[in-house]
């Protein structure tokens, strides 16, 4: 069970930056662990800008190889190894990615001196990540992409009544709860001994770029924060969707049949100046419909 989910927006946009609107990053901490879910042009810049450190960063995960979404990582790593860090960073990203971060690593002369990991994943897989794990889906975009879920691990609810009556200590509750038995004094505590029911972790989904997919309303189902590629608004449906995205009127159908708690608009065309044009459009249907804004950030709380 994590204790604080906390999402950041670093960049928004799409394509090539624009004034007040860098390229896609998003900070998701959760406790102690630092994820970076995609590393646009100028990432490190709006970390430095934020209460965050990308010392700190132990995962990156990019969706795709297009420019805009990872073209920061090799500022960011060069960053990090002027800076003395010495523990590994891990970068995941779809097929592809050993040939795409090996090449940039090779571009300009400079020393690393920490590790870097590269893991390839595959589409529609499940990977544990300890606190929580992640869940993979292939996108619909003209080269290989991938969304992520963020899947808390469902946990028993404590009854304070029955932790009172039976006389655990409250000091030792996490402990119980990771490990389901406990013995103090010879006498043996069952998480059952202080539990009423469980409760559901929290999810958050991004999607990186995508054409709106029908399984994708089953991919974010009840996620507490949905974040979707919204490049346009519907107007340019036809043009948008061949290049590969999403407008925002498609985006907010599925986190309508989706039935997330939060939905977050991301990924905005240079192009676009107004924005709450996307948003009046999303908002229409689906009502708890945000924009994402450089450096926002959002708590998500623990499912009651």
């Amino acid at each position: 069970m994590a204790s604080n989910v906390k999402l950041t927006f670093l960049g928004t946009g799409g394509s090539w930056p624009a004034i007040g609107r860098s390229l896609p990053a998003i900070a998701l901490q959760i406790d102690d662990i630092f994820n970076l879910l995609d590393c646009g042009e100028g990432t490190q810049k709006q970390i430095m800008k934020s209460q965050l450190s990308f010392m700190k960063i132990d995962n990156v995960f990019i969706t795709h190889f297009h420019g805009d979404h990872f073209l920061g990582l090799l500022g960011l790593i060069q960053s990090m190894s002027f800076n003395s860090r010495e523990r590994p960073l891990n970068i995941y990203g779809p097929r592809g990615a050993f040939r795409m971060i090996s090449n940039a690593l090779n571009v300009g002369y400079f020393t690393l001196g920490y590790e870097i990991v590269i893991h390839e994943l595959m589409p529609e897989e499940t990977y544990d990540f300890g606190k929580f794990k992640v869940r993979t889906h292939q996108n619909d975009h003209p080269v290989p992409c991938i969304a992520y879920s963020f899947e808390e691990p469902d946990f028993p609810k404590i009854d304070l009544d029955k932790v009172l009556k039976i006389g655990f200590p409250r000091n030792r509750l996490e402990e119980l709860r990771e490990k389901g038995l406990v013995v103090i004094n010879g006498r043996s505590f069952s998480i059952d001994d202080v539990s009423s029911g469980m409760r559901r972790g929290r999810k958050i989904v991004y999607s990186g770029d995508t054409r709106p997919k029908e399984d994708m309303k089953e991919f974010a189902k009840d996620a507490d924060v949905f974040i979707h590629d919204t490049t346009t608004d519907s107007s340019l449906e036809p043009k948008v969707n061949e290049f590969g995205h999403t407008s925002s009127k498609q985006a907010a159908e599925i986190a309508k049949a989706a039935k997330v708690g939060r939905f977050y608009l991301f990924h905005y065309s240079p192009r676009v100046d107004n924005l709450e044009k996307l948003l009046s459009e999303a908002r229409e249907i689906f009502p708890q419909s945000f924009l994402s804004r450089e450096l926002l950030e959002y708590e998500v709380p623990v499912r009651r």
